[in-house]
């Protein structure tokens, strides 16, 4: 494992360490406070901080795990444990939700006298501010280390702040007024802590099922590999990601045929080694397309399918095209959107190719955009 991925990983699990300090001594607190006030929406409180401390050891735990070097049976390692992990602490937030929605439902329909008193609001009021804190600082680490669960902890302790608040709020009422809200408060923060589980195992799903690479990262390696002067352009990049510590993509090129072979090869492995040092992604595989530079007929025939092409619904790009003069074969890619009837795209333009060029046997690639 290389020095910066040490790195984050050590960081990973000292933030959450730090998350489990902070939220044992809060649900401690809180639950003291919840039992002696009779009051269901602190006592839930409490007992999502102790989800949420459970959800810091988790993410320790996954963070050791997929640092685990690959081996046969995973050769790409095991960095999806971290996805692993998020979508655990997900199904926690969603439980404790419900636990806490069914107590609040029960107080609604068994109402109990509350006893609040000066030290609750103290008690409510400092774990506001802490939870502000580890929030904050959760979710700045969870996105300066790209770690899924460090920010969707930071998340849950933000929404806590708000649950906190409103807990808050009811024992105020309560202690001016003698009006017993807070079962339905109660109700109210299982809904934010539903909220948050759903949204943590929607967005961990995505990941595990292969979600869509994402624009920056898909920039960065385009810009990457389009550095070199002698790339003409950049299509159908794929990246398939294995956890944060690995991302293996492919891609394919554009480039005269006037290049021989051993001048491709070594072009290859420039652009494998820049990619890996600008964005960290290792480029398994560059596929070439040729570009015919002998024919003024050939370009201006790319420059016609081109037209085609672009005017047809559903396509969003042509390239790779190169002709064969002596095997009387053309041949391109259209990259089509999701969702648009490929064949018919397809068939569409074939057509319409074929009519002005019917000496040629044609060969049409559909591909798609594979990032956001």
């Amino acid at each position: 494992m290389t020095e910066k991925n040490q790195n984050r990983s050590r960081s990973i699990i000292q933030t959450s360490w730090l998350g489990i300090a902070a939220n044992f001594v809060l649900s401690a607190f809180k639950l003291l406070v919840g039992y002696l006030a009779n009051s269901v929406s602190i006592i839930a409180d409490g007992i999502n901080n102790v989800t949420d401390a459970l959800s810091s050891a988790i993410t320790i735990i996954g963070t050791k795990l997929s640092d685990k070097k690959p081996d046969r049976k995973h050769p790409f390692g095991y960095g999806r444990v971290e996805y692993l992990s998020s979508l655990i602490i997900g199904i926690i937030i969603l439980y404790a939700g419900f636990d806490t929605l069914k107590n609040s439902i029960q107080k609604i329909i068994h109402p109990e006298t509350n006893d609040y008193s000066v030290l609750t609001l103290v008690v409510i009021s400092v774990a506001i501010l802490v939870k502000v804190a580890i929030g904050i600082y959760t979710k700045k680490k969870g996105k300066q280390l790209d770690s899924e669960a460090l920010t969707a902890s930071g998340k849950d302790a933000l929404n806590d702040v708000i649950a906190s608040s409103a807990t808050l709020a009811a024992a105020i009422v309560y202690m001016t007024t003698k009006r017993s809200i807070e079962a339905w408060v109660g109700a109210g923060i299982s809904l934010l802590i539903l909220k948050a589980g759903v949204e943590t195992i929607l967005e961990t799903a995505g990941h595990i099922l292969g979600k869509s690479t994402e624009l920056e990262l898909a920039t960065a390696v385009r810009e990457s590999i389009a550095s070199f002067p002698e790339v003409e352009g950049v299509y159908d990049l794929v990246i398939h990601s294995y956890g944060k510590r690995s991302q293996l993509g492919s891609a394919h090129i554009e480039v005269y045929d006037s290049y021989k072979v051993a001048w491709i090869d070594n072009l290859q492995r420039a652009i494998t080694k820049k990619v890996r040092e600008d964005t960290g992604v290792e480029m398994l595989g560059l596929t070439i397309y040729a570009i015919n530079t002998h024919s003024e007929k050939v370009i201006a025939a790319r420059e016609a399918v081109r037209k085609i092409v672009m005017e047809t619904e559903g396509a969003k790009q042509m390239h790779g095209f190169y002709i064969d003069m002596i095997d009387r074969t053309m041949n391109f890619d259209i990259v089509v959107e999701f969702g648009a009837p490929d064949e018919e795209i397809r068939e569409g333009v074939k057509q319409k190719v074929l009519a002005l060029y019917p000496e040629y046997d044609l060969q049409i690639t559909i591909d798609h955009d594979f990032t956001e």
